[in-house]
């Protein structure tokens, strides 16, 4: 298929305005993302322009707009700030910059074995604690660049000095927090009827910058000089020592870009009715973002606030995305002297509302009252991004909200294995059947096996296996089995062979398909006369029925 099918000119005029949009509500985010990450508001531009243009014209979702996004920028500055002290010479920003490379040759390599339709499938409690746990560390990171401070690292170096820097006296007198505090009541309180003209965001930058050029010189620390023309290049450099580390990070970087991307898609599909192609979406995605980490630019993905404004302002094609980074190319370019008087405190403002947004305050509200297991899976995957690691956060919440799934199918699973011993518990069986139950009660054994049946069900049949030893006849009924696990068939096996070993009689009811080709790969039907693997029950009934007439079989009156 043609990787550019979607690119078209027939939404020429809707495409222009709506790239054109994106471009202006990304750029003040683009700065402050930059700055944030400790890489310079210059890497914030270069990702929007690279890897906005890229995404779009290898993606596979028309109108999604790639930027930095507010997680990703999370992680690279931990990527950072770690290289950096290690390697203070230069050297520890291009093996970051190689990190986010690394991170989009993995996205590839997902796309290309097919992975999309599974990035996504992660439980929501912990998708929304790592957010909620990445929305708290970017709030936490911008505060001392809003008090007009020197950054300190993470998350607790921040709180263990924030009541240094919070000091009555000094935040009355403070310039920086007054300013950083304009921009936030900018972002929360601009009417909607103006912030459908103009985005909050860029009315936050252009005022902020406008009151510290006017009124505050000299006064605030500012964004400084952009570099002019091409950017610098970063070739992949590995260090040995640290190459396990970057693996992890690179992977962690583009699992993370990969879900939010794709969320994004699943979001733009929801008000274009058109449907996206996840892995070809993950494939421009980490070409983007492999061009971006060369030319010093940080990792991103699909921005959920730019496509959806993009949406609504026309655009509908590839194009739009393409121009929207063309557009930031320009303005940034053409505009280097506005850029560079933005003061910080203006930009942590706008990344530290961007950290609010994040928290999933809906879900946080009322998790506790959906389920309790639920909500401390969840408080504990943010504690665990806060406090500890991001990728011990989501690897423990994936463990125990499997671990807890799997409980709970096993309970399902189990509850669908019955063992039917009288007429009296037969419920589940036919008239005929439960007559016919009736003639050999207290010979047979019948086990009813419902659903699926996983590695979560092979502890109920082996419980079930302990009744063999009271019966002559057991019967296995597989009719309402689509899938049987090799766990599950493991235990089946064992149960045969034990209760061919006693001189039970043994029949296999309804396999086919699947189930059939399962229990032929483990010898259990070849162990089974074939007079004894009916279709129905009735029929394994009828047969059992017969013979303990002709053998009298049957109980003593």
């Amino acid at each position: 298929m043609n990787i550019t099918n979607h690119i078209h000119t027939r939404n020429l005029r809707g495409d222009f305005f709506g790239g054109v949009t994106a471009a202006i509500v990304g750029l003040p985010m683009a700065l402050a993302f930059g700055v944030a990450s400790g890489a310079g508001a210059i890497a914030g531009i270069y990702s929007a322009v690279l890897l906005g243009f890229f995404a779009a014209l290898f993606g596979g979702t028309p109108t999604l707009i790639s930027n930095p996004t507010g997680p990703m920028t999370v992680v690279f500055t931990a990527v950072i700030a770690t290289l950096t002290a290690k390697y203070p010479e230069g050297e520890g920003l291009a093996i970051a910059f190689t990190v986010v490379m690394m991170a989009g040759v993995f996205q590839i390599i997902f796309g290309l074995l097919r992975l999309g339709k599974y990035v996504t499938l992660m439980p929501y409690t912990v998708i929304s604690g790592f957010m909620s746990g990445i929305g708290v560390i970017m709030i936490m990171l911008q505060l001392p660049p809003l008090l007009g401070e020197e950054g300190v690292g993470g998350v607790l170096a921040t709180v263990r000095v924030l009541p240094e820097w919070i000091s009555p006296a000094d935040l009355i007198t403070n310039p920086e927090l007054g300013l950083g505090l304009l921009t936030l009541a900018i972002l929360f309180l601009t009417p909607s009827k103006i912030a459908r003209v103009c985005p909050p965001q860029l009315l936050a930058l252009l005022i902020g910058t406008g009151v510290s050029a006017s009124l505050l010189s000299g006064q605030l620390r500012i964004v400084g000089e952009i570099p002019a023309g091409l950017p610098s290049l970063y070739f992949p450099s590995i260090s040995t020592p640290d190459l396990q580390m970057m693996v992890i990070d690179a992977v962690m970087l583009g699992m993370l870009g990969s879900i939010d991307s794709l969320l994004t898609s699943v979001i733009s599909d929801s008000i274009t009715q058109y449907e996206h192609d996840s892995d070809k979406e993950l494939i421009g995605q980490g070409i983007g973002n492999i061009l971006s980490g060369f030319c010093g630019g940080l990792p991103g993905a699909g921005a959920t606030m730019g496509t959806v404004v993009n949406i609504q302002a026309g655009g509908r094609t590839a194009l739009s995305g393409m121009i929207h980074a063309v557009t930031l190319l320009v303005f940034v370019f053409a505009a280097a002297s506005f850029t560079e008087i933005v003061p910080l405190t203006v930009l942590a403002a706008i990344a530290l509302k961007v950290g609010i947004d994040i928290v999933d305050w809906s879900f946080l509200k009322r998790a506790h009252r959906v389920s309790l297991k639920a909500a401390a899976i969840m408080y504990g995957v943010v504690l665990l991004t806060v406090f500890v690691d991001l990728i011990v956060a989501v690897g423990v919440g994936v463990f125990v909200a499997n671990v807890l799934t799997i409980q709970r199918l096993s309970d399902v699973q189990a509850k669908s294995i019955k063992a039917i011993t009288n007429a009296e518990e037969a419920e589940l069986l036919e008239h005929e059947e439960q007559l016919l139950l009736e003639k050999v009660q207290g010979q047979v054994l019948l086990l009813h096996l419902g659903a699926s049946l996983s590695f979560g069900a092979a502890k109920a049949i082996s419980q079930r296996h302990s009744l063999i030893g009271d019966y002559q006849v057991l019967i296995l009924d597989f009719r309402d089995v689509p899938m049987l696990g090799v766990t599950a068939t493991l235990a089946m096996e064992k149960m045969v062979n034990d209760a061919l070993k006693r001189g039970l009689e043994v029949y296999v009811v309804g396999s086919s398909g699947k189930v059939e080709s399962r229990l032929e790969k483990f010898d259990i039907l070849s162990r089974v006369p074939e007079d004894h693997q009916t279709a129905t029950l009735r029929d394994a009934l009828q047969q059992v029925v017969d013979r303990t007439a002709n053998t009298s079989m049957a109980p003593a009156a």
